[in-house]
């Protein structure tokens, strides 16, 4: 398995470099460089990329402008001089935050973050597809894989760059983003609630106000979702006076 990359950075050196790391890692593969994220439109236009190595500060648009105007963007670790857009840039789903000057060491944690990832990706039906053998999916936590089967999901806390799933055995802390959790759990039982949560539909003990709860959990409900949430939880099953 390879992953395709393209680094993006407006200087020749830093494109360089990092193309040298890149040709160090056997499972990446460069497909080209960009000196800025008008270049790269065109390429995402000629071929697949499942991975950015892009730069912040960059002449005509800079990286976090990039990422919010971009639809479906490829996998992204961040490689920057500048400290002050990590917050701005995991609320955006980038998997890493690479400060310069980059070591080998910390291009390849990133690098195998992103692999990682990558695997999750590839095999969207073991995430629940209706299958008997397929209700269950593995996520690496530190340095073990640990089995997560649907039926035992309460909910999911997305925080900044990694994701807490609770379970009925206990709770699994995991470098993922909540957006490609949602990809793959919604209409399978699960529902978005909160810009920050996901909730398996049959565990929901109650609703009160803005909360769900579940077990001993309690639950924020956004307004944004709100509408959603009764339709799909409740409407359907409410034995209510006529």
């Amino acid at each position: 398995m390879s992953i395709n990359c393209v680094i993006i950075d407006d200087e020749p050196l830093a494109r360089e470099g990092l193309g040298n790391y890149v040709r160090e890692v056997d499972f990446l593969r460069l497909a080209g460089t960009c000196q800025n994220p008008l270049e790269l439109m065109k390429l995402l236009d000629q071929q697949p990329v499942d991975l950015l190595f892009l730069d912040i500060q960059m002449p005509k648009m800079n990286g976090i402008e990039f990422l919010k105007i971009m639809q479906k963007p490829p996998m992204v670790v961040i490689t920057t001089a500048y400290p002050t857009y990590a917050l701005e840039s995991f609320q955006l789903d980038v998997l890493d935050y690479l400060l310069k000057p980059i070591t080998f060491e910390r291009f390849f944690k990133a690098a195998s973050k992103a692999r990682d990832y990558h695997r999750l990706l590839l095999k969207p039906d073991t995430i629940g597809t209706g299958k008997k053998d397929d209700d269950y999916f593995f996520i690496k936590c530190g340095s073990k894989y640990e089995k997560i089967p649907l039926d035992e999901i309460l909910y999911v806390e997305g925080m900044q760059n990694y994701v807490n799933i609770f379970t009925l055995k206990g709770k699994y802390v995991t470098m993922l983003s909540l957006k490609n959790l949602e990809e793959n759990l919604t209409g399978k039982a699960f529902i978005r609630v909160h810009k920050s949560y996901i909730v398996a539909i049959n565990k929901i003990d109650g609703i009160e106000g803005n909360e769900i709860f579940i077990q001993s959990g309690k639950i924020p409900i956004s307004r944004n979702y709100r509408e959603q949430v009764i339709g799909q939880v409740i409407t359907n099953r409410l034995w209510d006076k006529k």
